[in-house]
């Protein structure tokens, strides 16, 4: 005897409709959707939010703290972030902290651009060859810890006050650093990849150019941005010294006018510059080291 099983109507009706296989209601896709982007929403803000705090509290610090923690004359020495704001939109509306800041550019990226060129070239030569980098590597040894500074008398003696002693210490600063991880890079390239080339029949310059000098970009950059740092910090100091016009001109004629105000919009406008360079030069280790991230992604 076979017991023949049925569903009631009430029972149907209390499932729900039922939709074809794969499919499911659009309402619960957008409850999911919407869920989603709310979490991660919520992560980038938190962490935006955890980075930002410290710079916060600083600047809190730097307004409040002259005005409620500082005694009058220390108030003088250290003035509220929104009196050194207002020095510096002073300064920007007579139009004073746009030429100083162009006269720094000028020879920052002259400096930094010549030191770039030379280092990466030499870099690669005495990575390939290693007669020239036992020729060059006392040299080099003895120029590298040298402090960048000590040298500013000399280039003031042999090449005067002008512009060319400011952009020669400038590309000196910037020289090693770019030097030396040219030479890491180039020695941490994978041998498999350029016995693999050599076997495809890539001569010296295809070898250098399709192998040695991608693989070496990461690295390159790494000293490109702490040469980018290290040059603008030498500029000041050199502006500091002897100059008629510069950032740090700039800060030091107005801590010597007693101009304390302009003294610390000049040192913010310093920070700021640092920043924005490091932020392009990371912009650009990025692209040109994006086929790196591709490849790890594939292999991973």
């Amino acid at each position: 005897m076979t017991a023949v099983l049925t569903k009631s109507p009430e029972a149907s009706a209390a499932v729900g409709p039922s939709l074809p296989p794969g499919e499911s209601f659009p309402e619960s896709q957008e409850r999911t959707t919407a869920a989603a982007r709310l979490s991660v929403a919520a992560g980038v803000a938190g962490r935006a939010g955890r980075k930002s705090l410290a710079v916060v509290l600083f600047l809190a610090l730097w307004e409040f703290g002259p005005l409620y923690l500082a005694s009058p004359s220390t108030r003088v020495f250290l003035p509220p972030l929104h009196e050194v704001l207002a020095a510096g939109a002073k300064l920007i509306e007579t139009g004073q902290l746009q030429n100083h800041l162009q006269a720094s550019l000028t020879r920052s990226l002259s400096g930094f651009g010549i030191a770039v060129v030379l280092a990466v070239i030499l870099g690669l030569l005495i990575a390939w060859y290693g007669w020239l980098n036992s020729f060059l590597n006392p040299l080099l040894e003895l120029f590298r810890n040298t402090a960048t500074l000590a040298l500013l008398p000399v280039f003031t003696l042999l090449l005067g006050i002008g512009e060319e002693s400011k952009i020669t210490i400038v590309g000196y600063a910037a020289f090693f650093p770019v030097l030396l991880n040219t030479i890491a890079g180039v020695r941490t390239v994978d041998p498999l990849l350029i016995r693999a080339a050599r076997s495809l029949g890539l001569n010296s310059f295809r070898l250098f150019q399709k192998v040695i000098l991608p693989s070496a970009v990461p690295t390159i950059f790494t000293g490109i941005r702490m040469a980018g740092t290290s040059s603008i910090l030498v500029l000041i100091a050199a502006e500091m010294v002897g100059a008629k016009a510069g950032l740090g001109y700039l800060i030091v004629n107005a801590q010597m006018s007693f101009l304390i105000p302009d003294m610390y919009a000049g040192i913010l406008t310093v920070s700021i510059l640092g920043l924005l360079v490091n932020f392009i030069l990371v912009a650009l280790e990025r692209h040109f080291s994006r086929w790196r991230t591709a490849v790890g992604s594939q292999s991973g």
